[in-house]
């Protein structure tokens, strides 16, 4: 399964959107206005942002708030990082207002995205302040934890949060 992302305005993305009512899209909006299209086939976009998805749960909405962490990691570094993320415990999903993940590896470029999908920002802020989110992430910071591996990450993550639309 493949994930194809691309930018430009809200109308243009909107008009996109319309064009191909059966494929599997959704259109959000923050800083830039942003159309995922999640396929088995080739992306519909001229030049898209290329991903394969490693790990999923749930399924894409159009509706609730979207949260992308972008991480570069290195060519060496990709079988760990993968692996942490393919034996992941799951406990997102056991979070109040959570619809799904998408963890993916960029064909294009060194930076993986995870792509969070929640009912609403409340909702992902409620995952942060979780117990599950403890949890998952209680290696953070020590010897064990992947950010222990500065090697395989080259540059600093990132964070993009958008809202989806309904059209």
């Amino acid at each position: 399964m493949k994930l194809y992302m691309t930018t430009g305005t809200h109308e243009f993305l909107s008009k996109i959107l319309k064009q191909h009512p059966d494929e599997k899209m959704v259109l959000m909006q923050g800083s830039d206005a942003l159309l995922v299209h999640e396929t088995d086939g080739d992306s519909i976009f001229e030049s898209p942002r290329r991903y394969e998805i490693v790990d999923q749960s749930g399924s894409l909405a159009k509706r609730g708030y979207a949260v992308f962490n972008n991480i570069p990691v290195t060519d060496e570094g990709r079988p760990l990082f993968e692996y942490r993320f393919k034996n992941r415990a799951g406990l997102i999903e056991e979070v109040p207002g959570f619809i799904a993940i998408r963890v993916l590896r960029p064909l294009d470029s060194d930076t993986y995205v995870i792509m969070t999908l929640w009912e609403d920002r409340k909702s992902f802020l409620g995952w942060q302040e979780s117990k599950q989110y403890q949890k998952a992430h209680e290696k953070r910071g020590t010897e064990e934890g992947i950010d222990a591996k500065k090697d395989i990450f080259p540059r600093a993550s990132y964070v993009t949060e958008y809202g989806v639309t309904e059209d």
